[in-house]
């Protein structure tokens, strides 16, 4: 499939995320160079960095949607994780290598899903066979024939008929209230092998690695036959898909097309002038350092190079700013982009306009209820406005603050709708002013509910 183009990228995004054109531009052209990159002679592909980028603007605005977006667009390993929960290296808590680690993870599970795919009829097939083995056991020899062959317990014509009518049964649903009991694999691993608080990663290797000197056992549990189907069906897929093959595709995927969105990196921003709870900022930044400029990072799967992983940041940077970072960290983040705060016009953007509105999320998850939500445009514009009210009063938390507002004012249908259903309601201005303006009047109230 040819990739797409920056343009088509930037109207991709526009398509549920409001604004922001600056940063849309931004993360197109990093994908775009992605595919410029791979097309270069192998001596000049290795030497071509990416440019990572740091976002800046506050929260609610945007940032971490366009990077999950930008991942889906991709089809690429992406995690997102919190700078403020890593710790420097010699302190409790999760290392940063673990961000790779937790990329590689889902890179496999990403290529697994697609080879077992791939399987899936075979395995279904498979995995139909043996609840029909279950139901109707095979033919079982039960002693010599003077002759020398085996005598069987049933006559085959009758028995294979019997088999192809509980096929027939099998697949019509017919047998679904049926109740069987399946061998199960599962790992034998002693419990309470080991269990070590902030050690997480440690813990998952350990059991990996004992995983491998226990050998796999059966259990038997009883199941209704789609449950059957649906456990044997994956136990087959595993089978048929090639683990090795899976993990040598998946570090590949990391290495080449891995993004990793490193949000409230303004939080380690601080230089070290002082002791107390704030000593390893600094340190995690230099932890960090050598992973985005390009390492060489141990997980369960192999070893994994970070040179052309694509790594996004961002912060609001109310308290620090990015020049707080450390010299060398901030030269690995050549893109700045900042992202603008949002007022009533984009609110009532993003209540309209994308394809996951909130109105329209609201309406069909009432209409399952058999209520018919509906907002009038002069409702969307009272709601943006006081949504836009209770972020100057209160905390800016941008387009958030529109959930909570939803939320609270539509409470009192989404409560009664199963006794009011059927029923057409209307959400005008004077409804949402009835609902809400009281709480909004009080900023001591907003505080706290909105």
């Amino acid at each position: 499939m040819e990739p797409l183009k920056p343009r088509q990228i930037v109207e991709e995004l526009d398509r549920y995320i409001v604004g922001q054109a600056k940063a849309k531009r931004a993360v197109a052209v990093a994908l775009r160079t992605r595919w410029r990159r791979q097309r270069l002679d192998p001596d000049l592909r290795d030497e071509v960095m990416p440019k990572n980028i740091l976002m800046i603007g506050p929260t609610g605005v945007g940032k971490t949607e366009i990077a999950r977006r930008l991942a889906r667009l991709a089809d690429a390993p992406f995690i997102k994780v919190e700078a403020s929960k890593f710790t420097e290296v010699g302190y409790v808590g999760r290392d940063v290598e673990s961000i790779i680690r937790d990329l590689t993870d889902m890179s496999v599970k990403m290529v697994k899903e697609e080879q077992a795919a791939q399987v899936r009829e075979k395995a279904a097939a498979a995995a139909e066979e043996r609840v029909l083995d279950l139901l109707l056991p095979p033919l079982r020899p039960v002693g010599a024939h003077p002759e020398g062959h085996l005598e069987v317990i049933q006559g085959g014509p009758t028995h294979d008929g019997t088999r192809e009518k509980l096929r027939a049964q099998l697949r019509e649903g017919k047998l679904n209230d049926r109740t069987i009991e399946v061998d199960v694999r599962e790992k034998a691993i002693p419990l309470g092998v080991i269990s070590a608080g902030g050690m997480e990663d440690m813990e998952i290797n350990i059991k990996e690695m004992l995983g491998q000197f226990f050998p796999d056992r059966a259990k038997k549990r009883r199941l209704k036959v789609p449950d059957a189907l649906r456990v044997l069906g994956q136990e087959e897929a595993d089978k048929l898909v090639d683990m090795e093959a899976v993990s040598r595709e998946a570090l590949a995927r990391v290495e080449q097309n891995g993004i990793v969105f490193l949000d409230e990196i303004d939080k380690i921003a601080g230089r070290e002038r002082h002791g107390g709870p704030d000593v390893s900022r600094e340190g995690v930044q230099r932890d960090l350092l050598p992973v985005v400029e390009g390492t060489t990072v141990n997980t369960k799967h192999g070893m994994v190079r970070t040179d052309h992983v694509l790594f996004i940041a961002a912060g609001a940077f109310h308290v620090s700013k990015p020049s707080d970072l450390i010299p060398e960290l901030q030269g690995r983040f050549p893109i700045r982009v900042e992202l603008e705060p949002l007022g009533k016009a984009e609110f009532v953007r993003i209540l309209t306009e994308p394809r996951n509105a909130l109105t329209r999320q609201y309406r069909e998850l009432l209409a399952t209820e058999g209520v018919d939500v509906e907002f009038t445009p002069e409702a969307v514009e009272e709601i943006a406005a006081l949504a836009e009210r209770v972020n100057e009063r209160t905390e800016n938390i941008g387009a958030r603050r529109l959930h909570t507002v939803l939320e609270k004012m539509l409470e009192e249908i989404s409560f009664e709708a199963p006794e009011i259903s059927p029923a057409r309601i209307t959400i005008t201005p004077a409804y949402v002013r009835d609902k809400l303006a009281d709480i909004a009047a009080s900023e001591d109230l907003s505080r706290y509910i909105l």
